[in-house]
This record gives structure tokens, sequence and C-alpha cells, in this order.
């Protein structure tokens, strides 16, 4: 029965994804449902077409835009791949270019069988930013498949070899005929998954899988400098080649991606290598100008920062160097300091006298032609200001 889910809730994500979040749920998707990691289960072979559907429809910005305003019925006029019915080497052969090769060891072009590659995989660390400023070491944990040691790979029974298949005869393909016998179609044998040779005796250790699930803990150096939802590419960490092509695991492994997070600083706010900070102070500070001190994102790191008289509440001054580094230049983005006038909630009597002898002297002068905050914020961002 056709799928009715909506395509954002297959692969978990807000209707306002962007293009990289799809492809990021995509490809967690494809992973977790492989047929080679849940061998035996039609469920999810399923939803791992269900996933391949769903990205071939919103990583495509019009035939997107046209499922958020008519839904599946408004696709119906621009027909695309129906994936339910797809063998998963079709789809494979169809996103190659998304997982990099890692489904390797499936068919190329004329018959070939191009170097088999294993799984990329990917979890997450979270960073301060205190720590994206000095970089830093994280002990990440995860779960890949590997080799299985008992059958070396193969699924048998130690003392036991695979049988030779005897619907493909050990080619690990079959031709069928379509629309009416005018061309064949070469496919990939149902019975044998295109390995050429069948299970008898089950390994007691893997089930016939030929790999094992083994749990891995590395140090992984997050580099200063990096955003949130970067990666660092451990290679070599993902998985070994499918049983189906490479049975033995002798191809390349895949990578580990490695994607940060960077938390939500309680005073500083990042703009690309910038940092805001808004910066209070007070009424005699601004009017009779001072010298204040700027705290900086680095442990004991302070800044001097004079502030000439007369300085109005939301104005915004660029200390050089105190950002963030460049992930491959190292140098450092500008701290933009944003004053903020802090009126006092209480006053003694002294102090509301003196106010009041001076409310007697002052006047205001409306400047109409002065830039609105908000202006003012982007111009010292852009540094136009």
């Amino acid at each position: 029965m056709p799928t009715t889910r909506c395509y954002y809730e297959i692969l978990n994500v807000e209707r306002t994804a962007s293009g990289d979040e799809i492809k990021r749920a995509y490809r967690r998707m494809a992973m977790k449902y492989h047929p080679d990691r849940n061998p035996d289960d039609p469920s999810a072979e399923t939803a791992f077409k269900e996933a391949a559907e769903a990205y071939e429809v919103l990583s495509d910005e019009e035939r997107r835009r046209t499922y958020d305003q008519f839904g599946r019925d408004g696709l119906r006029s621009r027909p695309g791949h129906d994936f339910r019915s797809m063998n998963p080497e079709d789809i494979f052969s169809m996103f190659d270019d998304i997982f990099g090769g890692a489904f390797g060891g499936r068919r190329s072009g004329g018959g070939r069988r191009a170097r088999t590659r294993g799984f990329d995989l990917e979890t997450e660390v979270e960073l301060s930013m205190e720590e994206v400023l000095t970089g830093a070491t994280r002990e990440v944990a995860f779960t890949r498949l590997d080799v299985c040691e008992t059958c070396g790979g193969n699924g048998a029974k130690p003392g036991t070899e695979p049988a030779r298949c005897t619907r493909c005869e050990g080619s690990g393909q079959v031709t069928q005929a379509g629309l009416g016998g005018m061309f064949r179609m070469v496919t990939a044998c149902p019975d044998c998954q295109g390995r050429g040779s069948v299970v008898v005796d089950r390994c007691g250790d893997c089930k016939a899988a030929g790999r094992i699930p083994v749990d891995r803990r590395i140090e992984v150096k997050i580099p200063a400098g990096i955003h949130d939802g970067q990666a660092v590419r451990i290679a070599g960490e993902g998985e070994p080649p499918p049983q189906e092509s490479d049975p033995a695991g002798s191809g390349d492994r895949g990578d580990l991606h490695v994607v940060t997070r960077v938390s939500q600083h309680d005073q500083f706010e990042r703009d690309g290598n910038h940092l805001l900070l808004v910066l209070p102070t007070v009424f005699t500070q601004l009017a009779l100008g001072s010298t204040v001190e700027v705290p900086g994102i680095g442990e004991g790191e302070v800044h001097s920062l004079e502030l000439p008289a007369g300085t109005q509440h939301g104005a915004l001054f660029r200390i050089s160097g105190g950002g963030l580094p460049d992930l491959r230049t190292n140098s450092r983005g500008d701290l933009v300091a944003i004053i903020h006038l802090v009126v006092p909630r209480k006053l003694d009597a002294e102090q509301r006298e003196l106010l009041e002898q001076y409310a007697e002297t002052e006047s205001l002068d409306m400047d109409e032609s002065s830039p609105s905050l908000w202006n003012r914020i982007k111009d010292a961002v852009t540094g136009r200001g």
C-alpha cells in the first residue's frame, strides 16, 4: 500500500529545513535502514525506499515548492521515480553522489565492478564558544559494523563454505525481460543479493551477515574556529565494504564524520568570525566619557575601551582581533561592543536631588538623520561602520 506519510515526517526534519539539513537527514536514514545492515527485514527496506522518495522530492527546489503548496497530488503532474517499486541497487546508483561512493561494490556502467568502499558514519559533539577559540579534543563513542572474525566475513559456519547460487549459477546477476520482450534488464540475483553464493550453514556469531556491531571509542581533535554544523572527517573509521560486494572487507573503509554543535553563549553572539557583546554602562560614563573594560571570549581576556564624552546608547565600538579565529587562516575576527545604558531602578535622596538640578538645565535635540540602531549594528558587523 503506498505510503501517505509526510515527506518531512519521513526524514524527521522541519518544513523550514535547509537543503544541507535534508541531505544529512536522508544520509542518516539511508545508513540506518540499508538492507545490508538489516538482512531479512522487509520493513527496513520499505523505510529505506520511503527515505529515498522523500529526498528525491525535497532536494529538488521546484518539486519541493509544489509539494509544500499542493501535497502529493500536486506532484502527479510531474511524476518522478516510484521508489517503492525499485530495487535498492537502483536507488544507490541514483544517489551515490550523496555518499561519495560509500555504497561501493555496486555495478557501474558496462557491468564493471567498481572498487568497493564501506559506509560512512556520523556522530555529533557539543562545543562551547570558548572551545571554538582554542580548539578542543573530544572522545567520541560510536558503534560500527566490522568483519566477523569467526567466519572471516563470508557468513558461513567455520569449516564450511558458501554454496554456489543455483538461480544465477554463481554470476550474481539475473536477466529479466521487459515491455513484451522488447529489451532485457540485468539485475542483481534476488536469491544471493548479487554475491553469487548462498550460505547453507550460518555462522553462529553474525547469523550469516558477515558483519557484527562493535563499540569503538576514539579521540578527535576539533580545530579552532569551527562553525556549528561543520564536520571533522576521520578517514577510515567507518565501516568495511558490504558483505555482498566484499565478504572479507578488503576494500576501503568508510569515514567517520564528527559534526560539531556549538552551544549558545550567555554574553556573546557569533556572526561568522565576529562576536557581538552588549556592554552595560551608566549615564555618567557616556556623558562625561570614560575608559571601560570589555570582557573577551578567552580565559582572562579583557579589552580596554575609550568612550568619548557624549557617547549614545546603542553606539557600536569595534575591537579588532577580539573575535573568533578563522578556520583556515587562524586570524581572529573582531569583537563589536554595543553600548547599553542601564537606568538605575532606585535613587537615594542625594542622587535624586542632583538629577533634579541637572534636569532643570538639560534640553533634548532630536537628530532625525541618525541611522537606526539595527542599521548601525549591521554596518559595524559588515565593516562599513
